[in-house]
């Protein structure tokens, strides 16, 4: 199961940071040196990260040779025994989930977490769900977004509670029928919501949360204690603008020592 390993690498290297990669063109002379950058900080942040997590959309962007970089990328993350998380945010009905599904979970990507959208109903999460069982990956479902402007639709009351808090209270029932201990079935935390953080890791227990908006979002790792278990458990943080350009040269060692400081203060929020 996706989610264990994750535990399981996240305590054998003292790490609770995934690595983010949304490689900028723009921020590159050609696509060769972003590819050549990127593929360097994914072997030089490894180490210390719990697992990589890249934002299909800027692979996506690129068209064909991006969508190929991605796998490619996603080949050497396996090689380098980290676990991949693809942020991709799919969700849609019927037929068109269960493509999704095989597309990114089953095959050559078996094993995968992906990040999966559940607006269009509960129901549309379940060829996500299985295909994670079945092929030992996992999925991570929006819960409350990083963006300033998740409340539009995150915070609206219901007879339930905050639409967030029906998805999170839905999520842990799914997560239930695994019995007892971590679920494949974990939640997407925006790290800039700090004060709702407690409420939403009592509400989803077994969950392992996914916290974007480490650095370049503003969110700071001390204001994170609330989203771990007690034995400092889980949760894993995303940064990626901040370890991948974390220097005006693109320097490969700026990028890493971005990724220790924040290892280590993670570490730190999450042992409190």
């Amino acid at each position: 199961m996706f989610q264990q390993r994750l535990r399981e690498r996240s305590e054998k290297q003292n790490t609770r940071l995934c690595l983010g990669l949304d490689p900028r063109l723009a921020a590159h002379g050609s696509f060769e040196q972003m590819k050549r950058q990127t593929l360097a900080v994914l072997e030089g942040v490894a180490p210390h990260a719990a697992c990589v997590k890249p934002q299909a959309a800027f692979y996506e962007a690129m068209g064909l040779q991006g969508i190929e970089f991605m796998i490619e990328l996603m080949r050497l993350a396996r090689t380098l025994d980290l676990p991949v998380l693809l942020d991709a945010k799919r969700g849609d009905i019927g037929s068109t989930a269960e493509a999704y599904a095989q597309a990114w979970m089953t095959g050559e990507h078996a094993g995968n977490a992906l990040t999966v959208n559940p607006y269009l109903g509960f129901e549309t999460l379940r060829p996500f769900v299985d295909a994670g069982r079945k092929n030992g990956g996992g999925v991570f479902v929006l819960v409350k977004t990083s963006n300033p402007g998740s409340k539009d639709l995150q915070d609206l009351s219901t007879p339930d509670g905050l639409l967030a808090e029906v998805v999170a209270k839905a999520l842990d029932s799914l997560g239930a029928e695994e019995g007892e201990g971590l679920s494949s079935v974990g939640a997407v935390v925006g790290a800039t919501h700090p004060a709702e953080l407690k409420k939403f890791r009592d509400l989803m227990p077994r969950a392992t949360l996914l916290l974007p908006g480490l650095g370049a979002q503003g969110a700071k790792a001390e204001d994170l204690v609330d989203a771990f278990h007690e034995d400092g458990s889980g949760a894993v943080v995303s940064a990626s603008r901040g370890i991948q350009y974390a220097s005006a040269d693109l320097g490969v060692e700026a990028a890493v020592q971005a990724a220790i400081r924040f290892k280590d203060q993670l570490n730190q929020a999450a042992q409190k």
